[in-house]
């Protein structure tokens, strides 16, 4: 026991020195200052208390900032899924092909505060209306080469598309056309949502919403078709 006590007064002493010699020593590893005991009289080591004092004012920020983030993306979310619902609702309450189209931009335009939203179907359904934001594709996917990887993933994307795409898309708008949501509505078409904001859509988003609105308007689409 002698020995063990001589040599922890040995170490010590050694530490001891060590850190007179490298008073940098601390700043260098922050975690360790964290955990060291400080003695309550006043002196030199008080400076070192302080330290631990603001090291750890500086992580309670730093914690209050990443739970501010935190709530605001919870809120956002909240407020997203409050649109998916309305948009939902909608759709239930339509029942005929051109009222569930006109339903789908109606709600993205206004809800979800979309510039420009664009309809690709596939097939020809008399009684769709002509209109701009509307385009039916008879040949069905075969005839949008341009898109045929992303129509064979099935995924939501979302990011800057090719000039010939957007053109596709969205025609003479194309130009003010900067980030774009494209979702496959199952075997019914494509939705995009373009955007004059580059940074409104963006590559790794997540899609979780994406996937949800593709899914809702899919099967309302199939529901308009099986009553018509």
């Amino acid at each position: 026991m002698t020995a063990t006590l001589l040599d922890d007064a040995t170490q010590a002493r050694v530490v001891a020195a060590y850190l007179k010699r490298h008073p940098e020593f601390l700043s260098e590893y922050p975690e360790l200052a964290a955990r060291l005991t400080m003695p309550r009289e006043q002196g030199p080591v008080s400076s070192l208390a302080i330290y631990q004092l603001q090291s750890l004012r500086d992580k309670n920020a730093e914690l209050e900032r990443q739970l501010a983030e935190l709530i605001e993306i919870a809120a956002e979310n909240e407020r997203l899924m409050e649109r998916v619902h309305s948009l939902t609702v909608a759709l239930l309450r339509a029942n005929t092909m051109e009222v569930t189209a006109r339903s789908v931009v109606a709600k993205l335009s206004a809800d979800f505060h979309t510039e420009q939203v664009r309809l690709l179907l596939f097939g020809d359904e008399p009684q769709l209306p002509r209109a701009d934001w509307l385009q039916q594709i008879p040949g069905g996917a075969e005839a949008l080469p341009e898109f045929a990887e992303f129509l064979h993933k099935g995924e939501p994307i979302s990011g800057r598309l090719s000039a010939e795409k957007l053109a596709r898309l969205f025609g003479p708008d194309a130009a003010q056309i900067h980030s774009v949501a494209m979702m496959r509505l199952g075997d019914s078409g494509i939705l995009a949502i373009g955007s004059a904001d580059p940074d409104r859509f963006q590559p790794g988003m997540g899609t979780l919403f994406l996937k949800m609105i593709s899914a809702t308007i899919t099967a309302a689409l199939a529901r308009s078709r099986d009553v018509s």
